[in-house]
């Protein structure tokens, strides 16, 4: 049959919302359940928190900060891979954002990826040319990678923006800056 003479199939229903679509109400319990879990994580309560920030990803996944929250805590308790994944998320979801990529920078060291922090550093200190810890963190991985140029340069920086950097004056003796 030619084309215009074939049965036309009945339009097709819109797909059923999805029950885990992101609604503003979930996107208001999600902020609320992360201000609860950023408090409990200030005053140590490190596993209520955690709880918190899990309720808030439940409800939104797109909630950076929550993310973000629940990274460090995993950090904190040396679960870098969880680390790694939940500041990936943050980053993508906040493009140019040195934090995310800092905590995950360190989160690589600790599991010996060293050219991926260092590639996250570059990243982050182009975001934020004035962030001390991120040109020390940036000092100790080239560091590791043997790249002294960069190490000095990276503890130079460091030096220069917080004076009494211990970490960075000390990373720039060893490497001769």
């Amino acid at each position: 049959m030619p084309e215009k003479e074939k049965p036309q199939d009945a339009p097709k229903a819109a797909p059923a919302p999805v029950e885990s679509a992101v609604s503003a109400g979930n996107v208001a319990e999600a902020q609320s359940h992360t201000a609860k879990g950023q408090a409990l994580a200030k005053s140590g309560e490190t596993a209520a928190a955690l709880e918190e920030f899990n309720r808030a990803v439940a409800l939104d996944p797109y909630n950076a900060q929550a993310l973000y929250g629940r990274a460090l805590i995993y950090q904190g308790n040396n679960e870098h891979e969880f680390a790694i994944a939940d500041f990936s998320a943050a980053s993508g979801l906040n493009p140019q954002k040195p934090e995310p990529l800092l905590g995950r920078a360190i989160s690589y060291l600790a599991v010996g990826k060293v050219k991926e922090a260092a590639a996250d550093l570059d990243e982050a200190a182009e975001a934020d040319p004035h962030n001390a810890q991120v040109w020390t963190t940036r000092g100790i991985a080239y560091e590791r990678l043997g790249d002294r140029a960069k190490a000095a340069a990276s503890y130079t920086k460091a030096v220069a923006l917080r004076p009494r950097d211990d970490a960075a004056r000390s990373g720039l003796a060893r490497v001769g800056g």
